[in-house]
């Protein structure tokens, strides 16, 4: 059984998913952006799915807390150390209860010469605790060893 506070209602609403959906602009191509994203969306355990537009215009999406979703926001507006002239066009757009998962679309690796599109996926954990940048790169690394196959796998190397 639940217990809950004298203001139950208000103290659940305050903890309610939100969502955000953006578009890049700058130089956000063969720099590692969506890989980036998603290592926020892993350090902040955000749902949500990165990929590039028809006009190779890196869009993603954002869901959970607003203080997390602002924390990734704020990180990922620096860029890559590869990229530059980053704007990010945030929207509000209406948040999926049932979405459990950030995935990036057609992921492929300039740096790493995959040019094989995967589809990576990270499932949210079930507690909504920040992990640092570096178990968030490790998430991203056995995400990328468990999706990429054949000869991709071995351009992985040993991260």
């Amino acid at each position: 059984m639940a217990l809950h506070g004298q203001n139950g209602r208000a103290e659940a609403k305050s903890q309610e998913a939100v969502a955000i959906s953006a578009t890049v602009t700058g130089n956000d191509q063969g720099v590692g952006f969506r890989a980036m994203v998603m290592k926020q969306a892993i350090a902040y355990n955000l749902a949500g799915t990165a990929k590039n537009d028809a006009n190779n215009i890196v869009e993603f999406t954002l869901q959970g807390h607003q203080k997390r979703i602002d924390k990734a926001v704020e990180t990922i507006r620096s860029g890559t150390r590869k990229s530059s002239g980053i704007e990010i066009e945030t929207t509000p757009i209406a948040a999926d209860p049932k979405l459990n998962t950030f995935t990036v679309i057609d992921w492929t690796s300039t740096s790493r010469q995959i040019t094989t599109p995967y589809t990576l996926i990270f499932r949210l954990r079930g507690t909504d605790e920040t992990i640092s940048q570096p178990e968030a790169k490790h998430i991203w690394h056995e995400i990328l060893k468990l999706t990429v196959k054949g000869d991709d796998l071995k351009k992985l190397g040993d991260e």
